[in-house]
């Protein structure tokens, strides 16, 4: 009966051996499949919510563009029939789908320019200042987050979570009006040592140029810094705090490698998940910008265009600036989600 149990029981292992391997095969396939879809019907849903959300602004765009002017009815009237204002809601709508999804956004009303252009114009300087703010802000969460959960319960573990958490929950605006007022302006026998706001003073070429860049990118970036980091290093403190009393640690420990060495090669890469999801999240948050700290910089990018674009409304703009924003996200999301199983297999399971 042993003799004949075996052979089976050799069989059924090699069959659920290879069993794991054919499903992963063909699960991925459809995993990929369904995250895509999820995607681009995401896309369509943004497409459509853009062009009716922003027409519930109240506020009527020719009136406001030509305020302070004398100007007919007549003239009020070639200027809807220009902006295609005129048409009914339904033709609006397909005109404008139409257009989107061949790239086409439309002429923007207060820059008569063409939508493309005003964001490819405008997105090196959003990527420059929200992509240095994003490297450091990953790295400092990631490091200090791995660190206090290392140490839970130290004083540097209570003094990194209470500092991180009183930062997050600051308006990024108000503490970039406090920066300006302290570190530009200047307070008491403190002076002002960087500019209010702008990316450029003008006149400067070469490194000068690059320079004078740098220094209106600092105050930004410090403002954007010192509100995000937080996120990340609570998400990845959490993240390695589940996996502190984990089997496998106890095991590298018995083994006898350091601790900083059972930290670095098994505890954080088994705890990055969470903190993977949150920086793919942020990733797609830099073509965003950050519409606040833009605007109270004076910073050249997406999200002072979109404050300006607001403020008529210029719907074509805005509209156009509205799906760039949430295509990045969703499109930053989806790449995350692609890059689980690499991570864990089990997840496209």
């Amino acid at each position: 009966m042993t003799g004949d149990a075996t052979p089976a029981l050799v069989e059924d292992k090699q069959q659920t051996a290879a069993g794991p391997r054919v499903r992963k095969g063909s699960a991925y396939p459809r995993y990929l499949a369904g995250k895509v879809a999820g995607a681009a019907v995401s896309l369509l849903a943004v497409l459509v919510t853009s062009f009716f959300l922003f027409r519930l602004i109240p506020g009527d765009p020719v009136k406001t563009m030509t305020g302070g002017r004398q100007v007919s009815a007549e003239q009020l009237a070639a200027y809807r029939e220009e902006f295609g204002l005129d048409l009914p809601l339904w033709r609006q709508f397909t005109d404008y789908c139409g257009k989107a999804l061949t790239g086409d956004f439309g002429t923007s009303y207060q820059f008569r320019a063409p939508v493309v252009d005003k964001i490819t114009e405008a997105l090196p300087n959003t990527l420059l200042l929200t992509g240095t703010a994003f490297v450091l802000y990953t790295a400092l969460g990631i490091l200090l987050g791995t660190r206090s959960a290392w140490r839970h319960g130290k004083l540097g573990d209570r003094v990194n979570t209470g500092l991180a958490l009183t930062l997050y929950s600051i308006p990024s605006f108000w503490l970039g009006l406090l920066l300006i007022i302290v570190l530009s302006v200047g307070i008491g026998p403190l002076p002002g040592m960087f500019p209010t706001g702008g990316m450029e003073s003008g006149g400067e070429e070469g490194f000068a140029y690059v320079l004078d860049v740098a220094h209106h990118l600092v105050l930004p970036v410090v403002t954007l810094v010192a509100v995000e980091y937080g996120q990340t290093l609570l998400v990845t403190r959490s993240a390695l705090l589940d996996e502190m009393g984990s089997d496998y640690l106890t095991t590298a420990r018995a083994k006898g490698l350091r601790d900083d060495l059972v930290r670095r090669r098994h505890a954080v890469p088994n705890a990055l998940l969470p903190t993977v999801t949150l920086i793919f999240i942020n990733l797609g948050r830099t073509v965003a910008g950050v519409i606040l700290v833009e605007t109270v910089f004076s910073w050249p990018g997406l999200g002072g265009l979109f404050y300006q674009a607001l403020s008529v409304p210029d719907l074509p703009l805005v509209q156009g600036l509205f799906f760039v924003f949430a295509a990045a996200v969703i499109l930053m999301n989806t790449l995350a989600d692609l890059v689980y199983p690499l991570l864990d297999p089990r997840v496209a399971r």
